[in-house]
């Protein structure tokens, strides 16, 4: 059973830089993809970015340019680095684990609680 620990959500002004942890226990972390969604309140969960167990990875267009993500496997654990933050990034951030295909589907195979992130303006 995997479990997933997300930490490092705040309260930040806008422009300011946050980086999201994703700590992954009783799995096998380094063969699986990894996935940020977030979901803002009235809106859908929408996937931000993802890595592969191959270290490739994928940002939405909305947060191109601005986020990144990464993961260290001797850490089993992922992160997500947000800079030039603007309000309407504001959102529960969550980190999930599967494949590449459920996860862009929206269906992983497991889910963090989530952190809250508040970008004020």
């Amino acid at each position: 059973q995997v479990q997933l620990v997300e930490s490092g959500g705040g309260l930040v002004q806008a422009g300011g830089s946050l980086r999201l942890s994703c700590s992954s226990s009783g799995g096998i972390f380094w063969a699986k993809d990894m996935g940020w969604y977030r979901q803002a309140p009235g809106k859908q969960r929408e996937l931000v970015a993802d890595i592969t167990s191959g270290g490739i990875t994928t940002v939405a267009d909305s947060v191109k340019g601005r986020f990144a993500i990464s993961r260290d496997n001797a850490k089993n654990t992922a992160y997500l680095q947000m800079n030039s933050l603007k309000p309407e990034d504001t959102a529960v951030y969550y980190c999930a684990t599967g494949n590449i295909v459920g996860l862009r589907l929206g269906k992983p195979g497991s889910w963090g609680q989530g952190t809250q992130v508040t970008v004020s303006s």
